[in-house]
């Protein structure tokens, strides 16, 4: 009789205690996961946040060799400020398309003055502004991939009935506008 009950506690006890432990490490590796995507998004913003900052000087260096240019140099401005405004991956993707189409409306006007493209602050500025849109590009394509990563664990079961149970859901992911993803035209004519 004595031993038919301790098997039943252990039975009882290991009922109990590996659903514990499966739930508890479950949980802790969707936290790990959803930090992990957190800290890339973190990075995504960095580095449109240092963008964003260069910006204004280049836009000022350019002021002083384009005065008449005033329309393209407020559109740069504009779209850097909606850039600083966006709260969520959508925004930040709308707010980019429209920075990078104000950088290229810049880049047409500095074309039209070969001693602004010679001037050593704008050359530094131009090359700064390049690296940091390659570590954008870096930031955003870490950040979709924890993203995915996040995404599939909570929609893998049983996982997805934990993921539900606590609240953990999916992340949205940073998209390029659709008009990036168009091959531009080149006509040396």
């Amino acid at each position: 009789m004595k031993k038919s009950l301790i098997a039943i506690a252990v039975v009882l006890l290991l009922l109990i205690v590996i659903p514990s432990v499966t739930l508890i490490g479950t949980y802790n590796n969707l936290v790990q996961l959803e930090e992990n995507v957190n800290s890339k998004w973190a990075q995504v913003e960095n580095q449109l946040k240092r963008r964003a900052d260069l910006i204004p000087n280049l836009v000022n260096t350019v002021k002083g060799f384009a005065n008449q240019e005033k329309e393209v140099l407020i559109g740069v401005t504009e779209a850097r400020s909606k850039l600083q405004k966006a709260t969520t991956p959508k925004e930040y993707a709308e707010a980019n398309a429209q920075v990078t189409t104000a950088l290229e409306r810049l880049n047409f006007v500095v074309e039209r003055y070969p001693e602004l493209k010679s001037n050593e602050n704008f050359i530094r500025l131009q090359d700064e502004l390049a690296g940091t849109e390659n570590r954008i590009a870096v930031a955003r394509r870490d950040y979709n991939e924890a993203v995915k990563g996040f995404n599939s664990k909570i929609r893998k079961f049983p996982t997805n009935i934990i993921a539900n149970m606590f609240g953990f859901e999916n992340k949205e992911y940073f998209e390029v506008d659709q008009k990036d993803k168009e091959v531009p035209e080149v006509n040396f004519e």
